[in-house]
């Protein structure tokens, strides 16, 4: 059975989640701290499909630690449903990257979010995002 899926669709990375039982809540809805799970599902896979995984980041020495996290509910989601997440970069400066989530499942948007994002070195010293990795530049573009 298939439980996730990265795709490209139309330009736009697109993360599908399918809702496990586990993820609902005793109304039978997904609750609210899964979301924040599916982000970052998402983005792993995104920073995967752009040449920016995790492994290779901290491979390189690097830690990205998340540095605040926002979201709004808009309809519920439940067991069996898929999720589809757009993931986009939502703004970036020298030092901090904010990645955006739309979600949505039965053709209505059911989440937007975002997560703020650094890159630092061993040191826990800040790297210039651009520099150091290109791709998020070009995948802002």
């Amino acid at each position: 059975m298939l439980i996730f899926a990265a795709v490209k669709e139309n330009g736009m990375f697109v993360y599908k989640h399918k809702v496990h039982y586990y993820e609902t809540d005793r109304m039978g809805v997904t609750h609210h701290s899964n979301y924040i799970r599916i982000m970052e599902e998402a983005r792993v896979a995104y920073l995967d499909a752009i040449g920016a995984s995790y492994a290779q980041i901290e491979a390189d020495g690097v830690i990205s630690p998340v540095l605040g996290v926002e979201g709004a509910f808009r309809h519920t989601t439940t067991f069996d449903d898929v999720i589809e997440v757009s993931v986009f970069i939502k703004s970036m400066t020298t030092f901090k990257l904010k990645i955006g989530y739309t979600m949505h499942c039965r053709g209505e948007e059911v989440f937007e979010g975002w997560s703020l994002h650094c890159f630092l070195d061993k040191e826990n010293h800040p790297i210039p995002i651009a520099e150091r990795y290109p791709q998020f530049v070009e995948a802002a573009r």
